[in-house]
């Protein structure tokens, strides 16, 4: 009999995910810089970072695809493979190739009999939003549908850790959407989920936390209001009609200015002190004070392109 949900294996109290001190490097780049993470079984987390952040490396440490250099990666208190062999980890990575001439029926048929104790095919297509497709040739698919079978194969194996890694980035509005209510679904099993995007909106819609990376190292932990609050300050924005700009980083409180066509946006630690000197400046025009953005947060929290100029960055 297939087990239902969570049947398979017991919630414990230890941790799904731990990582102890974990370094990568390649050359001279240290791709995880001495990573500490722990996350729980039944957490659905975002790893949040730029391009070289590091995010990749952190999910093959984790899916065992490559070991550190120091420090531990553990899955359910084990070696990562060892999760993987017992068909409790479940993995949706960017880089899978098209099958040629096998059906989206067989695929995912095929990789389920590899697991000890599968999720029904129907029901891992359903998930996946796919079942009206487990005719037709995986190699024949739009960007979208094959991105969907990725995940069905990832589900296959009723996994309790299911690992995403920029599992959106080949679908469209509507096809997102349907997306992260499959993946939610799953979540609501019991099962553990991790994924990576760029999307700060996705993050925060669907996950119980985040983690923004940064040259290999968490920079910050938490949800999207308590990242809002790390970062500090408000976003004073006003219309410049010609004002010049190079004066704006002097003003009282400002920590960074953005320029978007003939707009300006400050954040700034102290508001009031901010807007006082626009009054006194006459750069009132179209003025406006609001707390801080995710965006804000992000940008605050992680290394400016500016910094990261002339310097290597991890994988």
């Amino acid at each position: 009999m297939t087990p239902g949900p969570r049947t398979a294996h017991r919630r414990t109290t230890t941790p799904a995910v731990s990582f102890s001190a974990a370094a990568k490097a390649y050359g001279a780049v240290r791709a995880v810089d001495g990573v500490d993470l722990e996350i729980a079984g039944g957490e659905t987390v975002a790893l949040l970072g730029r391009n070289g952040a590091g995010k990749s490396t952190a999910i093959a440490l984790l899916l065992g695809l490559c070991r550190p250099d120091t420090g531990t990666v553990q899955l359910f208190g084990g070696p990562p493979d060892q999760a993987v062999r017992a068909g409790r980890v479940g993995a949706m990575l960017q880089e899978a190739r098209a099958v040629p001439r096998v059906t989206v029926g067989e695929l995912v048929t095929f990789v389920a009999g590899r697991y000890p104790a599968p999720l029904p095919v129907l029901q891992a297509l359903e998930l996946a939003g796919i079942a009206h497709l487990t005719g037709r040739r995986v190699d024949r698919l739009s960007g979208g549908q094959t991105q969907r079978v990725r995940f069905a194969v990832a589900l296959a194996g009723n996994p309790d850790l299911l690992v995403l890694d920029e599992p959106t980035a080949a679908l469209d509005v509507e096809a997102r959407h349907t997306f992260w209510e499959s993946m939610r679904a799953y979540a609501r099993r019991g099962s553990t989920v991790l994924f990576s995007t760029h999307y700060l909106e996705e993050a925060e819609a669907h996950a119980d936390r985040i983690l923004v990376v940064d040259r290999g190292r968490i920079v910050a932990d938490g949800t999207g209001e308590e990242l809002r609050r790390a970062a500090g300050g408000s976003r004073v924005s006003f219309d410049l009609h010609g004002r010049p700009t190079a004066d704006l980083t002097l003003l009282p409180g400002v920590r960074a200015v953005d320029v978007r066509g003939d707009r300006a946006h400050l954040r700034t630690d102290d508001s009031d002190a901010t807007v006082v000197a626009l009054a006194e400046l006459g750069a009132v025009r179209g003025l406006e004070v609001a707390p801080a953005s995710l965006d804000d947060a992000f940008l605050a929290l992680t290394t400016t392109a500016h910094a990261r100029t002339g310097t290597e960055t991890a994988r």
